[in-house]
């Protein structure tokens, strides 16, 4: 008796995409996607977000296109792979009202990476409004607009110690992810 294939569908978060040298056109990430073998591949704005399906678990994913996206870029690359499951979560769980002066972040990470960037956070200086927290394991950070870069926490997000353990998205890139995702 054959057993059926099952095909996931995933969106891979790049991180340090089009940032400090490392710029990637879309279409060539797209491609490297499509040369190891994953299916249904399209990009969400020019900033690393690669929806695709593939037979393979997350774990195994991760690994294959991390070293094919070194390999073709020359580049450490990290990703952090979510299915559509999982970014409903982190769209549902947010604990922030909309406000057109501020932005709101969510992250995708290792395991316990939230409890890292809480931690940084409560130590961190704050702009007036700025807040984060954690909800069904997703850090959330509310910041104003402007912002984003010079806030303390927005220079931690940058070091180097934390390149490969995170990588955020505004929420509304990851609307836009989870409505390409449910249009498909």
């Amino acid at each position: 008796m054959k057993s059926k294939l099952i095909n996931n569908s995933y969106c891979a978060f790049l991180r340090g995409v089009n940032v400090k040298g490392t710029n990637m056109k879309m279409a060539e990430v797209c491609s490297v996607f499509k040369n190891t073998g994953m299916k249904n591949v399209s990009s969400v704005l020019a900033s690393g977000n690669i929806l695709f399906s593939s037979e393979k678990n997350k774990n195994e994913v991760k690994k294959l296109l991390e070293k094919a996206l070194s390999e073709h870029f020359s580049y450490e690359a990290f990703l952090f792979i979510k299915d559509k499951i999982e970014i409903e979560s982190i769209l549902s769980n947010n604990p922030f009202n909309p406000d057109s002066n501020f932005h709101i972040y969510g992250f995708a990470g290792i395991d316990g990476i939230e409890k890292t960037l809480m931690s940084e956070f409560e130590k961190a200086e704050k702009t007036e409004g700025e807040e984060a927290k954690i909800m069904m394991d997703n850090f959330y950070w509310k910041v104003p607009k402007g912002n984003t870069l010079a806030s303390e926490l927005g220079k931690i997000l940058g070091r180097k110690n934390l390149k490969n353990a995170l990588t955020s998205r505004n929420l509304n890139t990851i609307e836009k992810v989870l409505k390409k995702m449910t249009d498909t």
